[in-house]
């Protein structure tokens, strides 16, 4: 068994037949949540992988998030907009875009909060956007880096960086239909059920440990637009609520079992 300290708290993790694995204390964090990541022994002889994360926001303030966009915003108007109650536990430090011009960067601005652009065109190949990238969201020190709505994939070093707490929300029921055309390739398929997801970032498309999930009925009548804008109803309220548990009372992440306490 072998145990990396990532933060500071007093945690324990428990091994899979819920054995303390090991406790520890230390002064050390990362930003402001506080994590221990642990390998312990399964039955089959393999390793059982849990994180899990605390918070410390009552001593040192709010949560910091980074909000990730590509579009006009709605998800990140809502968390902005759950941020102004301080009874939240978060406040969003810096908005990044891959495009400039776009509604949700006005949004930020209008709150008086920083911006930057990160556009893939600019740069010499993609490993070059992602170091950039990665580089210009670490300077805001966050907590938690949100991907609402942001529609590029991020390459190794933003994962070496934030793998862990960068969460995506997605508007299909995981692991079916990923991608960019979730309320469409529902359609299609003819499925009564569609809905979002809030799931950690992993390197793979839509792929990474579930978080969270809404169902959202699929009417007869739907077309892709009328689907799409429930769901986004429904996203919006999911990604709230759970950022804000997230942010407030930590996390764990044992395999791909995501638990909120």
């Amino acid at each position: 068994m072998i145990g990396s300290v990532l933060g500071g708290c007093a945690v324990i993790v428990t091994n899979m037949l819920g054995a303390p694995a090991f406790s520890v204390v230390s002064p050390a964090r990362v930003c402001g949540l506080s994590a221990v990541r642990a390998f312990s022994a399964r039955p089959d002889g393999g390793d059982c992988e849990e994180t899990r994360v605390t918070d410390e926001s009552v001593s040192r303030g709010p949560a910091r998030l980074v909000v990730l966009i590509s579009g006009s915003g709605t998800n990140l108007q809502a968390l902005l907009d759950a941020c102004a109650d301080p009874g939240y536990g978060a406040e969003v430090v810096a908005v990044g875009a891959d495009r400039d011009g776009i509604a949700g960067l006005t949004r930020a601005e209008e709150r008086g909060i920083p911006t930057f652009v990160a556009r893939v065109k600019d740069y010499a190949n993609r490993n070059e956007w992602d170091l950039t990238l990665t580089d210009t969201c670490a300077r805001h020190q966050p907590d938690l880096v949100v991907s609402a709505g942001f529609l590029k994939l991020v390459g190794p070093r933003f994962l070496a960086e934030f793998g862990g707490r960068y969460v995506n929300t997605h508007n299909a029921l995981l692991p079916a239909f990923p991608g960019i055309h979730g309320p469409a390739d529902a359609l299609a398929y003819g499925v009564k059920v569609a809905g979002a997801t809030l799931h950690f970032v992993d390197s793979g498309v839509d792929t990474g440990p579930i978080i969270a999930q809404v169902a959202v009925p699929v009417l007869d009548d739907d077309t892709e637009d009328s689907l799409t804008e429930r769901i986004k109803t429904a996203e919006r309220a999911q990604l709230v609520s759970c950022v804000g548990r997230m942010v407030r009372e930590g996390w764990t992440v044992s395999g791909r079992k995501v638990t909120i306490p």
